[in-house]
């Protein structure tokens, strides 16, 4: 069997191993933290901090005037965020344990919400875009970003096409609905912004790549096979994987032969609204 294909990422070990991560959320952490409006004394919360980032950042740039929220649920991600809080001595972050859908703070207690890339990987968006309405001042900063449905189209163009090829309707269905699941359409997320009383000050659309030799160097790459590949295994029938698997390389090969190299692109968005 294919080494990517071979086994998963256990999330308790896999913390200590966590460090290449902001390899991915640095393009999108980087344009959010440009677009806070820094203030002394205010109450801010982050949803979805993961290993710190952009969490502890934001809070050392804000200063200990400020006091900020993390909330996520990685139970050992969040033992390594304290771990980091101690070493560097911030004295202004308060760590939440829990989900989004129930925000343990009270109304209109909170300046600024931040989310990078943490609002589409939730369970219930419209819940946690109504908590951050509650829990947030008349004229509140909400800054967020989000990768759109077209992430990563080179790879999922030709598992599509595989997918057809094999008249694997099914599994075509499932893997839109995953798309959909995790990245869901922007007008969509800005119309539940609206509903829950956001206005829409900034909306700024950016993109990134991985580059990578071929198809094959892309598919065993730690972060892929990390962040990805259980999932995209999960669409499949087991008998199905490995074939599967082995044509969409194949594939992904061969056009990087023929361009010289292969690229993912992350088409993202950042939204800067404000609480009307």
């Amino acid at each position: 069997m294919k080494k990517y294909l071979n086994g998963s990422f256990d999330l308790t070990t896999m913390v200590d191993f966590y460090d290449e991560w902001p390899i991915w959320s640095a393009p999108f952490g980087l344009k959010l933290l440009d677009k806070i409006e820094y203030k002394r004394g205010i109450t801010a919360l982050d949803i979805g901090f993961g290993s710190g980032f952009p969490l502890i950042e934001l809070a050392q740039r804000l200063g200990e005037s400020t006091t900020v929220y993390g909330i996520d649920p990685w139970k050992d991600a969040i033992r390594r965020v304290q771990r980091k809080i101690s070493y560097f001595n911030i004295s202004n972050i308060r760590i939440i344990e829990g989900h989004a859908e129930s925000i343990p703070l009270e109304n209109h207690s909170v300046d600024l919400i931040v989310s990078n890339n943490g609002i589409n990987n939730v369970s219930d968006m419209g819940k946690v875009l109504s908590e951050c309405s509650r829990i947030i001042k008349t004229g509140g900063q909400f800054v967020q970003t989000l990768n759109l449905d077209k992430s990563m189209v080179e790879f999922y163009a030709e598992l599509e096409a595989v997918l057809e090829e094999m008249h694997m309707s099914r599994e075509i269905d499932l893997m839109r609905q995953h798309i959909y699941e995790k990245r869901r359409p922007l007008d969509e997320i800005l119309f539940l912004l609206r509903e829950n009383s956001f206005v829409l000050k900034d909306l700024e659309h950016d993109q990134f790549c991985y580059k990578f030799t071929d198809g094959s160097a892309m598919l065993n790459h730690s972060f892929i096979r990390l962040a990805f590949m259980d999932s995209w295994k999960k669409l499949l029938p087991a008998d199905k994987v490995e074939p599967v698997f082995e044509e969409v390389e194949l594939r992904l090969n061969e056009k990087s032969r023929m361009l010289g190299g292969m690229k993912l692109s992350i088409p993202f968005v950042l939204i800067n609204a404000i609480k009307r």
